[in-house]
């Protein structure tokens, strides 16, 4: 995972040089063009011209359902999730199964940590415009539009989205929100369909520190209101 990530990084830094040097030489079409053709227009990938629809603030916990998760202890993180489903925190994989496993064993839950000014200090450019901590850089990653790119810095925000955002089923069904729990701050990107569902948890604490959570329900096991009841157990 490390490597992997390392390439990603020396990947955005190259296209983010090229980009920077079509933004220096050229006008808002030609940006555009430039970054479609690197990373697909919103045809191939629709969440590209989509935002938040709305924000989430009076959540409820359901703490009958808080009671049948599991505790998950990792070395950067814990957090309570559902039985049934392969969980992976960096190269550390665990799987717990109930007693029936799932007809799919595709189940499975991706876990990311990432401590306090991470991407600021990754990219530390971004504070040139009053982008000063890591809910501020997500919160631009994830009202990116690929339809409102301008400059180079509204392509960075979109290569940004489009590297974020992982595999969450038919896009064209794609929902986001924006959504505050206690004392948490993020976004949610997810589809919901028989073929199963997915979730793609982009979470910020009140001291600055990110999380990802990934969910592949092959089952359709979950709901908003389920994933939201996860999303409130992460901690550091």
């Amino acid at each position: 995972m490390r490597n992997k990530t390392l390439k990603i990084i020396t990947f955005i830094i190259f296209f983010l040089f090229a980009a920077a040097f079509v933004a220096k030489f050229a006008g808002p079409n030609i940006i555009k063009l430039y970054v479609e053709n690197g990373i697909g227009d919103c045809q191939k990938i629709p969440i590209l011209r989509m935002t938040p629809e709305n924000k989430e603030t009076n959540i409820s916990i359901n703490n009958d359902y808080a009671a049948t998760l599991m505790l998950y202890k990792f070395p950067k993180l814990s957090v309570s999730l559902p039985k049934g489903f392969t969980v992976t925190q960096e190269a550390i994989k665990k799987v717990y199964y109930k007693k029936r496993r799932n007809s799919s064993r595709n189940a499975s839950i991706y876990l990311l940590y990432e401590e306090p000014n991470f991407f600021i200090n990754l990219f530390p450019e971004v504070k040139k415009n009053q982008v000063n901590d890591n809910f501020e850089f997500i919160k631009r990653v994830m009202y990116a539009k690929s339809t409102n790119m301008k400059n180079f810095n509204d392509a960075f925000f979109v290569i940004m989205k489009s590297i974020f955002t992982p595999d969450i089923g038919d896009q064209k069904n794609a929902k986001m929100t924006e959504f505050n729990i206690k004392d948490k701050n993020g976004f949610l990107n997810y589809t919901l369909s028989e073929l199963g569902n997915y979730f793609d948890c982009n979470i910020i604490d009140d001291k600055g520190n990110f999380f990802k959570i990934y969910i592949k329900d092959s089952d359709a096991t979950l709901n908003l209101d389920k994933v939201f009841t996860i999303i409130s157990t992460i901690s550091n």
